[in-house]
């Protein structure tokens, strides 16, 4: 097995990079490496042969570990056009965006408090209809447009509409408790 630590994730991986990928493709080439480089595979051998497979299947790890998720693909994505987010100190968002995430929380609040679990499924429903939105929107940006600025901006809306999801997640676990 050749160790090239110099790959990115995309290329350890075989896969043009590109916000939309095949994901069961994805899987498989990961399988298949982790199948060739897993640690168990060179316990019989020294100590840097050993220390090499562990390296390389960390690696295939996380390369797979960020491909997987469309919110770290397109954070890794920009990152290889030379973008950097900055998303701790970079927040800045729309009024309208901004205004949409307070009725967003104040709609959360509002079902939590009345321990309205169907309303909370909704709200659930509705904010993956607009993750999903966001994400064809994304694909496009990265993909085809190459707007990396816009897709910045894209990220951290997505990054705070994964923050709502949690919250939504949270509420039905209270409540089902």
């Amino acid at each position: 097995m050749n160790f090239d630590f110099s790959k990115n994730h995309f290329e350890l991986l075989g896969i043009t990079p590109a916000y939309q990928i095949d994901l069961i493709r994805l899987e498989q080439t990961y399988r298949d490496i982790q199948s060739q480089v897993h640690p168990d595979k060179f316990a019989h051998l020294n100590d840097a042969e050993r220390r090499l497979s562990m390296q390389w299947s960390t690696q295939a790890n996380e390369a797979y570990q960020t491909l997987r998720h469309p919110l770290n693909r397109a954070r890794y994505l920009l990152h290889l056009n030379g973008f950097e987010l900055h998303e701790e100190t970079n927040t800045a968002m729309s009024p309208a965006f901004l205004m949409q995430q307070m009725e967003w929380r104040e709609a959360i609040g509002e079902a939590r408090a009345a321990k309205d679990t169907s309303e909370l499924e909704h709200l659930s429903s509705k904010l993956r209809a607009d993750v999903q939105a966001q994400q064809q929107q994304l694909a496009g940006l990265l993909d085809s447009d190459k707007d990396f600025e816009k897709a910045a901006q894209v990220v951290r809306e997505l990054k705070f509409m994964e923050k709502l999801r949690e919250e939504i997640n949270y509420a039905l676990e209270a409540l089902e408790a």
